[in-house]
């Protein structure tokens, strides 16, 4: 049993984050659900006939003062959907994931199900004359008889294991969750209207959440996302936690009519919500990567958000120091303009949710994570995205929250200067020549280990951009496919350390697991530089002879920024290959110099080392996922530096300046 710990007694220590940021590595946080027991829950919550969050679509004073231009473009994209028939989802395709292994058939279908189901009922909620209440019925009794709500890449979890669902198991997974939020908001939306096109359509709908979703919510505790019960190998729980839980809250308090069911209910949410924030590190780093704050952190903030509104604000944590780190993350880990430190299974340029990066900032009173999420924000292109249209209730906080997101737009960004999230599942750090500017030079480096949620391996790694341009990168992740979460995962290339800016030693590449990890490692930090010392040997197994790899990252501030590799190896070997991956242009300009070249800007970056020491050569990776190519273009190349006669024991030096 956990003990009980005040808001106002929680440990955390946090540094001005002027010249650095620092915390300790983890911390006991608060347990929401011994701050609010049932009994304190069940007098704080709002009777679910009294909620009222949004305006529904009778309400038209409301929705006739969102700004013209949006009614139109919500309108329009109603009307491309209407009288369209839903596409179907198939046995087939369902079976795809099992049988070769695509992820993206099936779920661009049922997403597109969804996206159809949000436009038509926002569509009716911004014209009001019951011209989509047919389509949006058609859509409604489309997903109700699915088969299952949930990927075939996660169906997994039944007992009946991969390939079709079986509906006597219902599970509640991440996108199972996510289809109770989109019934359950288009329901309390529009249930009058709904219910003259027929009663049974909002009937069926709430059946179907509590049939689904929150009837084995409540009654199971072995979905193995919930984190009931450890794991074996320790890691705590990742992204899906806050997300599912935000969707069975949100469903939770929209639709179910038994009070005490609702307090049981949202109860049990929030005890497993502990198990994410209990044991959440102090520092507030997402070892996910930011794209994945998106929908950990982020999603902490949409729990929060619904307890604040369905309690009329007295469930309120924001002033909590773990709750703040939390979403302070996200600017920490930005590098410039849509560019971030992007450890793990994390994209190298992300379109953040500006709107819940607004919010999360205004919460917690953050003026840089405001600016982070007004910065160049064009209100005509918050709703162009895909990503907007995945969750309506995101969407319907970020139309009645426009107003304020539109008055804060912003020319500067964040740019925080020196960063280290210490804790021993990130230790990142990440540094750049002036604070508040792209201009000069940046690096990010981190230690940790090789077993976290989404791990590629890459202890050590480290990226170097100059003038907000990148130079030296993370390649980040490709599609998913059924490989990427398998056992075969190390064989995609993205994820091995020979595609990381790493060592290969004797042929050997890092491995994968939480004791294959860095030792003794060290941050310092002065006014004129910043520096991140750590041993990367133990990333490595055995037989790559490594004895030890004393890695130092150090930015010298308006001057260069060092690599140095101090290593002793087991025996004497020229079968050493450091990686490095870059976008640029190369050019050669003579021995030990090389110099890259930026092909938007033209910025130019020097990479120099010891040409007595080091061979260089440069081979081209071809690349040919979707996601990569929309972020690099067809093609990246790997630079080898290698050295001229076998060593034992060496250091090796790179300088990279403008």
């Amino acid at each position: 049993m956990r003990s009980r710990i005040p808001i106002s007694s929680i440990a955390l220590l946090v540094g001005v984050f002027i010249l650095a940021w620092s915390s300790p590595a983890m911390g006991d946080n608060i347990s929401l659900s011994e701050l609010y027991p049932k009994e304190k829950l069940g007098s704080l919550l709002i009777p679910r006939a009294q909620w009222h969050p949004f305006p529904k679509v009778k309400d038209r004073a409301e929705w006739t003062s969102i700004a013209e231009p949006i009614r139109d473009r919500f309108i329009n994209l109603g009307e491309e959907y209407l009288g369209r028939d839903v596409p179907n989802l198939p046995a087939s395709l369902y079976l795809e994931y099992r049988r070769i292994g695509n992820r993206s058939n099936y779920q661009d279908v049922w997403y597109q199900r969804r996206k159809m189901l949000h436009c038509l009922a926002l569509a009716e909620c911004m014209e009001g004359k019951g011209r989509f209440l047919d389509s949006v019925a058609d859509v409604i009794w489309a997903i109700c008889e699915e088969s299952s709500w949930a990927f075939p890449a996660h169906i997994g979890a039944q007992k009946a294991g991969s390939g079709l669902p079986d509906t006597s198991e219902p599970i509640v997974a991440l996108f199972s969750a996510e289809t109770a939020n989109s019934l359950a908001w288009t329901v309390y939306l529009l249930k009058e209207q709904l219910d003259a096109v027929s009663p049974q359509i909002c009937k069926r709908a709430e059946r179907e959440i509590d049939l689904r979703i929150l009837t084995p919510y409540l009654e199971r505790d072995n979905f193995s996302w919930m984190a009931f019960h450890a794991r074996s190998d320790g890691r705590r729980p990742n992204n899906w936690n806050p997300w599912i839980n935000s969707n069975v809250l949100a469903a939770t308090l929209l639709i179910e009519k038994d009070e005490t069911r609702r307090r049981d209910l949202v109860h049990k949410v929030l005890r497993c919500l502990d198990n994410f924030l209990v044991p959440y590190p102090s520092d507030g780093s997402c070892d996910e990567g930011p794209s994945y704050w998106g929908r950990a952190g982020a999603s902490v903030f949409d729990n929060l958000e619904l307890l604040y509104s369905a309690s009329s604000g007295r469930l309120d944590l924001y002033d909590d120091p773990a709750i703040r780190e939390i979403g302070r993350f996200i600017y920490r880990a930005h590098i410039a303009d849509d560019y971030f430190a992007d450890v793990g299974d994390c994209d190298a340029r992300l379109d953040i949710d500006r709107d819940i990066v607004f919010r999360y900032g205004s919460r917690i009173k953050d003026e840089r994570m405001q600016s982070l999420a007004a910065f160049g924000f064009n209100e005509e292109e918050l709703f162009e995205a895909d990503r907007s249209f995945r969750s309506l209730g995101r969407m319907l906080y970020a139309l009645f929250n426009l107003p304020n997101l539109v008055a804060a737009k912003s020319s500067s960004q964040p740019l925080v200067r020196d960063v280290w999230l210490g804790n021993e599942d990130m230790q990142l750090m990440a540094a750049r020549d002036k604070n508040g500017s792209v201009e000069g030079l940046y690096v990010a480096c981190w230690a940790a280990h090789n077993g976290q949620s989404h791990n590629h391996n890459d202890v050590g790694n480290f990226i170097v951009f100059a003038d907000g341009r990148p130079f030296i990168i993370d390649i980040g992740r490709p599609t998913y496919t059924r490989k990427t979460f398998s056992g075969r995962r190390y064989e995609i290339p993205a994820m091995q350390s020979a595609y990381h800016n790493l060592p290969t030693v004797n042929g050997i590449m890092q491995q994968a697991g939480r004791r294959y990890a860095a030792r003794n490692v060290q941050y310092d930090l002065k006014e004129s530089s910043a520096r991140l010392r750590m041993d990367i040997a133990p990333a490595y197994p055995e037989k790559a002879g490594v004895k030890t790899w004393i890695r130092t990252v150090s930015l010298n501030r308006g001057t260069d920024i060092q690599i140095v590799d101090s290593f002793e190896l087991k025996e004497a070997s020229r079968d050493i290959a450091q990686s490095l991956i870059t976008p640029s242009e190369i050019v050669r300009t003579g021995p030990g110099k090389l110099i890259l070249k930026d092909s938007e800007t033209q910025t130019k970056l020097t990479l120099r080392y010891d040409p007595d020491s080091l061979t260089v050569q440069a081979e081209t990776i071809r690349l040919d996922d979707d996601k990569l190519t929309q972020i690099w273009g067809p093609h990246l190349s790997r630079i080898l530096l290698k050295p001229k006669s076998a060593v034992r024991q060496d250091t090796w030096t790179l300088r990279f300046s403008k």
